[in-house]
């Protein structure tokens, strides 16, 4: 059973599951952009028998505090990261990272090698393919800001996430709610800040930084998790972050575009193997 917990770090106060158990060495999970740390319960119950399973709301998405929209940023979100493991005292941590997520490990496990167990990139490298990004740019720009119902939130959620339209509808269900709360004219709107899905334009946008540097100094094992459909990981990028890390293993999840769930069998299998769960 995970239990929510709060704490506060930049200034922001960020939300966070923890999943147990305390006796048991530091595992963190990071979610995608519009994600929040539900999207790993699935993984975390399979996790905890060897880790301390925790999952973060990154800041502006989840019951995470809003911060101001020009901080929003790969850089600030790496700096939440490294105050909350320190505000736990954290010395060394497993890292599972999901999309955006994973960008933000690579830059953390890069950036503090020394602290990084083992990393598990889910869809996720150093090159993002623009086709895929052109598609989430769309979809997260063009979002409806209200819903009628959860079933509502569902149908939404199987239209633009393609890996969601095999989900049962009660599963599928329990899994989007954590991402609506209400509105006050009754209906149900995003938790996230809507300044996240504003496009990133001028000098802010300039300052995204190049992935293949950080991801060089990574010290850690690495697990990459690729989609076999994923529009955002290309094959040839995996490849290559084989070539510059030396510790490098991949496992491609058959029918999946971006993002696997990570609790689909060959990923699952792949994962409790990498990390000697």
């Amino acid at each position: 059973m995970s239990v929510s917990k709060f704490i506060s770090i930049n200034g922001l106060k960020l939300h966070y599951l923890d999943h147990g158990t305390l006796d048991k060495p530091p595992l963190l999970c990071v979610h995608g952009l519009t994600q929040n740390a539900h999207a790993f319960d699935g993984l975390a119950a399979h996790l905890t028998s060897h880790y301390h399973v925790m999952s973060l709301d990154v800041r502006g998405r989840g019951d995470s505090g809003w911060g101001p929209g020009t901080e929003y940023t790969p850089q600030i979100y790496v700096s939440d990261l490294a105050g909350f493991l320190d505000a736990l005292k954290i010395e060394k941590v497993t890292l599972i990272g999901t999309s955006m997520g994973g960008m933000i490990s690579i830059l953390y496990a890069g950036g503090y090698p020394d602290r990084v167990a083992k990393l598990v990139l889910n869809d996720i490298g150093p090159d993002l393919d623009p086709v895929g990004i052109a598609r989430i740019g769309s979809y997260v720009g063009e979002a409806p800001t209200e819903f009628g119902d959860l079933k509502e939130v569902a149908a939404y959620y199987r239209e633009h996430y393609p890996q969601m339209r095999k989900i049962p509808e009660a599963q599928l269900i329990e899994q989007v709610k954590w991402a609506m709360k209400p509105a006050a004219n009754g209906k149900l709107t995003w938790k996230m800040d809507p300044q996240i899905r504003k496009p990133v334009r001028g000098a802010t946008a300039a300052r995204q930084p190049d992935m293949w540097v950080p991801f060089a100094r990574i010290e850690a094992p690495i697990l990459v998790v690729r989609g076999a459909e994923s529009d955002i990981l290309a094959g040839r990028t995996v490849e290559r972050m084989k070539s510059v890390v030396r510790n490098v293993e991949s496992v491609e999840v058959a029918g999946v575009g971006h993002a696997p769930s990570l609790i689909e069998p060959e990923a699952l299998a792949a994962i409790k193997q990498f990390l000697g769960a």
